[in-house]
C-alpha cells in the first residue's frame, strides 16, 4: 500500500489562496486505473469529496461548492498531486485530505471517501473573514 503526505494548509484570509500538494509513493501514476482525491471534513461534519483526478487520462471532477475556485493537478514526474485553492471562503475551513485508489473507480462514485483505500494524514486549512 502507498504512502501520501500532504503539505501547504495554513491560515488565509478570505479571497485569498493556498496550494496543498500531496506527495504519493507507492503507486503508479500512469497506471490506467489509478485516481486520486482531495477531501476535506470540518469540525462535526462528515469527510466530503472536493476535487478528484484519474492520472492517466488527466480527466478533473469538482464539487459544486468549489467549481471554479480550485483546482486539482499532478506533476507525475514528482508523483505529486496538487489541489490550487482560489477565492478562499470560511466555509472552505477544514482539514484536507489526500487519497488515492489504485483500481478503477466509476467517475459516479470518484468524489466518494468510500472508493479510496489510501489516505494521508490531513493538513489544516483556515479561512478568516
Amino acid at each position: 500500500q502507498g504512502q501520501l503526505v500532504e503539505s501547504g494548509g495554513g491560515s488565509v484570509q478570505a479571497g485569498g489562496s493556498l496550494r496543498l500538494s500531496c506527495a504519493v509513493s507507492g503507486y503508479t501514476f500512469s497506471s490506467l486505473s489509478m485516481a486520486m482525491g482531495w477531501f476535506r471534513q470540518a469540525p462535526g461534519k462528515e469527510r466530503l469529496g472536493v476535487a478528484a483526478l484519474y492520472t492517466r487520462l488527466g480527466s478533473t471532477y469538482y464539487d459544486d461548492s468549489v467549481k471554479g475556485r480550485f483546482t486539482i493537478s499532478q506533476d507525475s514526474a514528482k508523483n505529486t498531486v496538487y489541489l490550487q485553492m482560489n477565492s478562499l471562503k470560511p466555509e472552505d475551513t477544514a482539514i484536507y485530505y489526500c487519497a488515492a485508489v489504485p483500481w478503477v473507480v466509476p467517475r459516479f462514485s470518484v468524489l466518494l471517501p468510500s472508493s479510496y483505500p489510501s489516505w494521508g494524514q490531513g493538513t489544516h486549512v483556515t479561512v478568516s473573514s
